[in-house]
């Protein structure tokens, strides 16, 4: 397995690393502007970074193309939040019937057992 770092040249890694030290505090709070979350935004940053170190054309503007990939991978967590609130959750379907079957009792004293055995281990937590 090979050191990423021994692939790069060295003039590439000076150059990120010097890019990196004055955009870093920028790029992290745009981002935590926009999602209203320190590691979320420490996270997208980093990805940015990862990004623009992967390239494999030259990056003439490098700044922006940092604060544009920050922008667009806010965007994109937005957007995701969103499809994840309208999107709802499948109902499971209750399984007293299937207990009742098993114990061979009612549906309603299936319900009854496990309201105290809720009760029980609430009271068990408590204390």
């Amino acid at each position: 397995m090979t050191d990423p770092d021994r692939d790069l040249a060295p003039e590439p890694v000076a150059a990120l690393a010097a890019l990196y030290e004055p955009e870093w505090p920028k790029l992290l709070r745009v981002a935590y502007v926009l999602t209203d979350s320190l590691p979320t935004a420490e996270e997208i940053v980093q990805d940015a970074f990862v990004k623009l170190q992967s390239t494999r054309e030259p990056v003439t503007n490098p700044g922006g193309y940092l604060r544009t990939t920050v922008v667009n991978a806010c965007r994109d967590l937005h957007r995701h939040r969103a499809v994840v609130q309208r999107t709802p959750m499948p109902v499971a379907e209750p399984a007293d019937a299937d207990i009742a079957t098993a114990l061979g009792c009612r549906q309603s004293t299936v319900r009854s057992i496990i309201r105290r055995a809720l009760a029980s281990l609430r009271k068990d937590l408590e204390s």
